[in-house]
C-alpha cells in the first residue's frame, strides 16, 4: 500500500530525513518512534504530498507519488496540529473535508453519518467545534481523515493531551481501521501506544532509522536483561539477568525478601538504549 524507498529531506544545514525506506502492507499499523526533531512529522509531510522531497521517492498503492491529486485521495491524514474550523459543527466540518475530497450528494452524505458513528460523536454533531473537550477534537480530527474513505491513514501524535477513556476509543478506532484492511502509519511518543497497536515500528533519530522490526523482536535484540530488584533488611539489591525466574530462586535461599519486582524488557528499553537517555528540546 506504501512503499518509500530513499527519502530526504533538508532545511539549511540541517538533515531532517536521511534516506529513509520502508513498506507498509494493507491492514498492517506501522508504528515511527523518534525523540523530538528525529524527523517523524517530516516524513509524513513527505508521504503527504504535503511536503517535496529533495530526494528519494513515495509510491500509494502503485499509483505513484502523492503530489498527484488523484493519489492523495487514497490518502487521510490526521495532523498533530489539530486540522479543524472550530466555528463549524462536527457535521459541517466533515462535509467540507468530504467535498474537498470530490464527494457530493448521498456519498458525502453517507459518509459523513458514517465517520460521525465511527468516532461515537453522531448525538454531538450539530455542536460547534469549539464546544468539544480536548478529546473529541482528537476523534473529529480522525474522522475528517477518513471521510473519504482513503486505505492509507497518517495519523500524527493523535492521542496527544486527552485523556485516558477517549485514548482508550482512539485505540479501538484504529484497530478497527486495521481490520477494514486499512494502512495506518502511526507516530507517537507513546512506548505503550505502539506496542499495543503496532505490527512493525521503526525508531528514529536524526532523521533514520536505528532499528526496524516487529516489538517482539526489538525487546529481543536491543531490549537488554531482566532487572530484579529485591529489597531486604540491609538494603536494597538490584541483579541484571537472562533468567529472572531462576534469580528470583536463588535470593530467596539466600535470605529474607522484604519485597522482590522483575522488570521485563519493554520498548520503552529497546527505545532509551537505541536514542539514549539525554534531554531532547
Amino acid at each position: 500500500m506504501l512503499k518509500v524507498c530513499q527519502l530526504c529531506k533538508r532545511f539549511g544545514s540541517i538533515l531532517a530525513v536521511d534516506s529513509l525506506s520502508f513498506d507498509a502492507q494493507p491492514g498492517e499499523i506501522l508504528g515511527l518512534l523518534g525523540p523530538n526533531g528525529a524527523g517523524k512529522t517530516t516524513s509524513i509531510n513527505m508521504i503527504a504530498g504535503l511536503l517535496h522531497a529533495d530526494a528519494g521517492e513515495v509510491d500509494v498503492g502503485g499509483l505513484g507519488s502523492p503530489t498527484r491529486s488523484e493519489v492523495r485521495r487514497k490518502i487521510g491524514i490526521a495532523p498533530q496540529a489539530l486540522a479543524l474550523y472550530d466555528a463549524l459543527t462536527g457535521e459541517e466540518n466533515l462535509r467540507f473535508f468530504g467535498r474537498l475530497a470530490g464527494l457530493s450528494g448521498k456519498a458525502l452524505r453517507d459518509r459523513v453519518s458514517w465517520s460521525l458513528d465511527f468516532v461515537l460523536l453522531t448525538d454531538r454533531k450539530h455542536d460547534r467545534v469549539k464546544t468539544y473537550s480536548g478529546g473529541m477534537k482528537r476523534r473529529i480530527n480522525l474522522a475528517a481523515a477518513l471521510v473519504h474513505d482513503p486505505p492509507l491513514l497518517l495519523l500524527d501524535e493523535p492521542t496527544v493531551g486527552v485523556d485516558p477513556q477517549s485514548r482508550n476509543a482512539l485505540f479501538e478506532n484504529v484497530l478497527a481501521m486495521k481490520a477494514q484492511g486499512r494502512t495506518v502509519i502511526y507516530t507517537t511518543h507513546y512506548m505503550e501506544e505502539a506496542e499495543k497497536l503496532c505490527d512493525r515500528v521503526g525508531i528514529m533519530d536524526h532523521g533514520a532509522f536505528l532499528a526496524f522490526d516487529t516489538v517482539a523482536r526489538l525487546i529481543e535484540a536491543y531490549g537488554g536483561h531482566s532487572m530484579v530488584t529485591v529489597e531486604r533488611q540491609n538494603g536494597r539489591v538490584q541483579i541484571e539477568s537472562d533468567d529472572p525466574l531462576a534469580e528470583c530462586v536463588r535470593l530467596q535461599k539466600e535470605g529474607e525478601i522484604l519485597s522482590l519486582r522483575v522488570d521485563q524488557p519493554n520498548l520503552e528499553r529497546v527505545f532509551l538504549n537505541l536514542t539514549g537517555r539525554a534531554m531532547r528540546d
